[in-house]
């Protein structure tokens, strides 16, 4: 018994040392470690989506422009091209640029002025080829011409290419459809409302009507709308007194309660003159909104010096994956409404690009001797906050 048990475990053992030396080869080609586990791999960086954003002020045609427009065609149509001539290469800069559309544009009614404008399509089209793609469309001469007037334009700006949009007139039932327009990614909500219509009521069977700033549930319940809708929430504003570069407390109230809704960018419009910008934080949530109370006009042939001196207001919009959009990089651009005597070849030009000689050949001067170049830099330093003047 002995012997036998001797002999078991002497198999035993040759049997453990086999087992051992199989286990040492196998870690020898196998060999594992911590640091030899499989990499995770890298966190894909979130996409920075950036928009070159612009505003410009009222785009208002009275017959001195449309005029001149004809007077350079042979067959009775329009060439709107050099009223912005000089000015259009710096909209290339930008991604999306803004106007507010002061007259009806249409090409089914006659072409009229002041007091009730109707301006030929021509317009519309010179303003396109020139960058423009956002249109504001509520102000104090929508309705102008009536359901007609209001028909005819909303077919013209059907009829444009689908990156411009026209906003401010909703059909009846449609208050809540906010228009929106994306550029590189970035959604944008865009809203107009106007102060009043020239004491024109609402015509009764118009395809379509403006809000009033009087109707403040209204505009509340479309711009929280916009909010869930768009990062960027753009509000359009015609009020304020006119031809006066001063900001009253209406205007004020008003631009915190839409802070307050949610509007992330407020530009004013209508005195036709410069107005300055001022900065509302949210009671809401802390957030700020930038708001212009009015950068003036675009382009008119109206007669006062003031009224020859707008702004273009520039920013940059910067959105990180799915985080808010931020606003950033904050000008205004100083134009130039130039004529010479007798409203004779108007147009608009940057501030930077205009000379003194130019300055002492406006048509503006006929009434105004007073209006000069520093005439000009004075009223631009008066209303536009320094951070804000771009050079």
């Amino acid at each position: 018994m002995k012997q036998k048990a001797l002999i078991l475990v002497f198999f035993a053992g040759l049997l453990l040392t086999a087992c051992a030396a199989t286990q040492t080869t196998n870690s020898q080609s196998n060999p594992v470690s911590p640091s030899s586990s499989v990499a995770m791999p890298e966190p894909t960086p979130e996409k920075v989506k950036t928009v070159r954003f612009s505003a410009s002020g009222d785009n208002l045609i009275h017959g001195s422009i449309y005029l001149q427009a004809q007077r350079r065609t042979q067959d009775g149509s329009y060439n709107f091209a050099p009223l912005y001539a000089e000015i259009a290469p710096f909209f290339k800069g930008y991604d999306l640029n803004m106007i507010n559309q002061e007259t009806l544009v249409n090409d089914e009614l006659s072409a009229s002025t002041y007091p009730c404008f109707s301006t030929p399509g021509a317009l519309g089209k010179a303003a396109y080829d020139a960058g423009f793609r956002l249109f504001a469309g509520a102000n104090n001469h929508i309705y102008d011409k009536g359901s007609v007037g209001i028909d005819a334009t909303l077919r013209y700006w059907d009829s444009m290419p689908e990156d411009a949009l026209y906003f401010g007139l909703f059909p009846q039932g449609s208050e809540m459809e906010i228009p929106c327009y994306e550029s590189n990614g970035i959604n944008f909500a865009c809203l107009a409302y106007t102060d009043h219509t020239n004491g024109i009521p609402r015509p009764s069977n118009a395809a379509a009507h403006v809000v009033l700033t009087s109707n403040e549930e209204l505009m509340e319940q479309q711009i929280k709308k916009a909010k869930e809708l768009a990062d960027v929430v753009v509000v359009s504003v015609h009020w304020g007194v006119e031809d006066s570069t001063r900001v009253t407390e209406k205007q004020r109230e008003l631009a915190q309660k839409m802070t307050n809704w949610g509007a992330d960018l407020i530009i004013g419009t209508h005195p036709h003159v410069l107005q300055t910008a001022e900065t509302f934080t949210s009671a809401e949530d802390g957030s700020t909104t930038l708001c212009a109370y009015s950068l003036g006009n675009f382009v008119s042939a109206q007669s006062k010096p003031l009224q020859m001196i707008g702004a273009v207001l520039t920013l940059t919009i910067t959105q990180k994956g799915n985080d808010e959009a931020v606003l950033s990089d904050i000008q205004f651009y100083p134009t130039v409404t130039h004529y010479n005597k007798h409203y004779q070849d108007i147009s608009v030009l940057l501030l930077r690009d205009y000379t003194e000689e130019r300055a002492l050949r406006h048509g503006v001067r006929t009434e105004y001797p007073e209006f000069n170049l520093n005439y000009i830099q004075n009223v631009v330093a008066e209303q536009i906050p320094p951070e804000y003047l771009a050079a």
